[in-house]
């Protein structure tokens, strides 16, 4: 007999704590020796019989919390407890389930899944029954002596599973367990999860999933933890009082999912402080903001004015869940873009419902050189890292200077690989906009076009030649 899938869908508030997480900080040092703070005051617990998600966009360090919940890292203060005790290593209550598989090629399959029994010490007849029952348990009985290399990606994910699920862990810790697969494959999996779940014999007691999959969330999580960016915070807490199973066509469920999108689609945080009452508006950007408090999205201009055309297309307003499963596209994947055209004030996102604005309209609506000068307007107004770029070749005695020097403003809030990529995105910006353009060579930034005066007619410093006496670099973003 089996327990109903709702049975325990909702743990009493009393249930037992398995992992309590109390005021972690993670920071890593830089490779100039600044420090880099990634996760920022998080506290949370896990309780028996629940599903509980950490869902956040890509530098929200939920990877980073689970490990340091694991006991692979340490967090560098606050504490974290496994079931009262304070963890100085690895959590004794815990197994994994990894994006990747992490599966040894040279074993077979019920090898791979006693791995976690060898280094227990367990002997090796019970290593064997245990092992093999976990495998039927996940489906795949009959590929006990199969090796990785046989099996599908969702096959490989299942011996996942059992190589976890065999210890018999108090916690079960996913970190985006399903995104390597592929739709069908994944939704099958989540399924039968949940029915393990259910079941009265599971291994174990509870399961703390991270993903950046919203509708993901929703599906499986009693309650869901929302993280922020840069570094990463609870921005909030939500319960999720629908029963299992759970239908995605229930309004209650895209109230759920449109709430979400409305949290995660809010200004960064590095710029909440600053953002408008209310929330989804696009943040305005003050001249003394700099280029660290409001990093630039990850969005090509190209990825942004697609985004853009799409939306004009469908009347210039829509419903993000809606349009995201239009595009097939993941929250990490859509939410880079909405920032950037919000950022630029192109569209406003509010209540999980992105809207062109009256400058989106005219830049979709433009030819190209038209479209470059209000690109080039409002990245230079309201693109703190391109603002300052431009403000600096205008004052440099020849237009020019080198990318070291904002790489090296840029690392004081960011690492070595981050300052690259703002670069990067500014430069992608700064050509397409024509407003200064990068020698590869010589690795230097050089003031590129004419830019207007207060009656919107060309002007230049005029230490720097006039547009046409050097190369042009349009781009396609």
């Amino acid at each position: 007999m089996t327990m109903s899938m709702t049975a325990r869908s909702q743990p009493p508030r009393e249930a037992a704590r398995i992992i309590e997480v109390a005021d972690v900080t993670k920071t890593y040092t830089s490779p100039d020796g600044s420090p880099l703070l990634v996760l920022d005051g998080i506290t949370l617990d896990l309780h028996e019989g629940e599903i509980v998600a950490l869902l956040g966009r890509s530098g929200s360090g939920k990877s980073t919390l689970l490990r340091c919940i694991a006991g692979l890292i340490a967090p560098t203060t606050g504490a974290i407890s496994y079931r009262g005790r304070p963890l100085n290593g690895a959590n004794p209550g815990v197994a994994m389930v990894f994006q990747s598989f992490a599966l040894l090629p040279w074993l077979t399959v019920r090898q791979n899944v006693e791995l976690g029994l060898e280094a227990r010490a367990v002997d090796p007849a019970e290593r064997r029954r245990r092992a093999e029952q976990a495998i039927d348990r996940i489906g795949l009985d009959g590929f006990e002596s199969a090796y990785p290399k046989e099996l599908s990606g969702g096959m490989r994910q299942r011996v996942g599973f059992a190589r976890a699920l065999v210890v018999q862990p108090d916690a079960l810790l996913m970190d985006e367990p399903f995104s390597a697969l592929d739709v069908l494959t994944a939704q099958n999996l989540r399924t039968e999860l949940l029915r393990l779940w259910a079941g009265r014999d599971f291994p174990t007691r509870s399961m703390l999933i991270v993903t950046h999959n919203i509708e993901e969330a929703v599906t499986l999580a009693d309650r869901i933890f929302v993280l922020g960016t840069n570094p990463g915070r609870i921005r909030r807490e939500i319960h999720v009082p629908l029963p299992q199973p759970r239908d995605r066509a229930d309004p209650r469920f895209q109230e759920l999912v449109d709430q979400i999108y409305d949290i995660m689609t809010a200004p960064d945080q590095r710029t909440a402080a600053h953002a408008p009452a209310g929330g989804g508006e696009g943040p305005a950007l003050p001249e003394d903001r700099s280029p660290i408090e409001s990093p630039l999205p990850e969005a090509s201009v190209g990825g942004m004015s697609g985004l853009l055309e799409i939306l004009a297309a469908r009347g210039g307003r829509d419903d993000l869940p809606a349009l995201a499963r239009l595009l097939t596209f993941e929250v990490d994947d859509l939410v880079p873009l909405l920032d950037a055209a919000q950022m630029l004030g192109f569209a406003t996102v509010k209540s999980a419902d992105i809207e062109l604005t009256e400058e989106g309209r005219r830049f979709n609506d433009a030819d190209i050189d038209t479209s470059k000068h209000i690109f080039a307007e409002q990245a230079r107004q309201r693109a703190p890292l391109v603002r300052a770029i431009v403000n600096t070749l205008e004052n440099c005695p020849d237009g020019t200077i080198s990318e070291r020097f904002f790489l090296d403003l840029l690392r004081r809030g960011f690492s070595e690989e981050e300052a690259r990529d703002q670069l990067d995105i500014a430069i992608d910006w700064g050509r397409y906009s024509e407003l200064f353009d990068f020698d590869a060579n010589s690795h230097q930034l050089r003031l590129e076009v004419q830019l207007v005066d207060e009656d919107g007619e060309p002007r230049a410093p005029a230490s720097v030649s006039p547009p046409g006496a050097g190369p042009r670099h349009d781009q396609d973003g």
